[in-house]
């Protein structure tokens, strides 16, 4: 891609935190003789956004973050380098998913891990069970190991970031008791049973 060295993004401020305002400015150091107050085209990430000599971004969003370039229309293969906006926000989309899936039978392991978005990224992950006063845990993911029906019940997490916080959806853990060993060896006494009888069978 060829870049029109006469132009340039001017970006102020180039980090902000999600709520505040910038202003992007498309700025040329050349004298269009063919046309003084020309239109400026604007991209975003290498797509057209809008027409305009300045964006103002009022209040800035966390979807804003990108790379921005300017053209002058009927230039527009020579645009301006790019410039980054970054954006800062608290957690947000905060989830919890748990491995493994399906039934959790007691006595059985599972791992539940928080996933969330933020910038900076999140910093610190509480795990809370409900109706519990203090943290079950600390860090991403939160293991139960020998899980008891004393384990079940509704887990969330906190993501934390210098910008804020969110918590998670809870997640309910139902623990299914375990099947008696001589159940187990009933089923299989009765399952030789009949491939004994069958083949008898005229």
């Amino acid at each position: 891609i060829l870049f029109h060295v006469g132009l340039q993004v001017k970006v102020i401020p180039a980090t902000v935190t999600e709520g505040q305002k910038v202003t992007l400015t498309c700025i040329t150091t050349c004298t269009l003789t063919d046309n003084p107050n020309p239109t400026y085209i604007w991209y975003k990430n290498g797509h057209v956004t809008t027409q305009s000599n300045s964006l103002f971004l009022n209040p800035v969003s966390s979807e804003d973050a990108g790379r921005y370039s300017c053209a002058v229309e009927g230039h527009e293969n020579l645009p301006s380098p790019e410039e980054t906006l970054t954006v800062r926000y608290g957690p947000k989309n905060t989830s919890v998913s748990v491995s493994p899936s399906g039934e959790i039978v007691e006595g059985s392991s599972v791992t539940l891990t928080c996933s969330s978005d933020a910038n900076p990224p999140v910093d610190k992950y509480t795990w809370y069970k409900k109706n519990v006063t203090s943290p079950k845990a600390s860090g991403q993911s939160y293991s139960i190991t020998n899980i008891s029906s004393e384990d079940r019940g509704e887990y969330y997490c906190e993501a934390q970031n210098g910008r804020g916080s969110m918590n998670s959806t809870a997640l309910m853990i139902i623990v299914a008791g375990k099947v008696p060993s001589s159940i187990l060896q009933y089923k299989t006494t009765c399952f030789n049973l009949i491939l004994i009888i069958i083949p008898c069978l005229i």
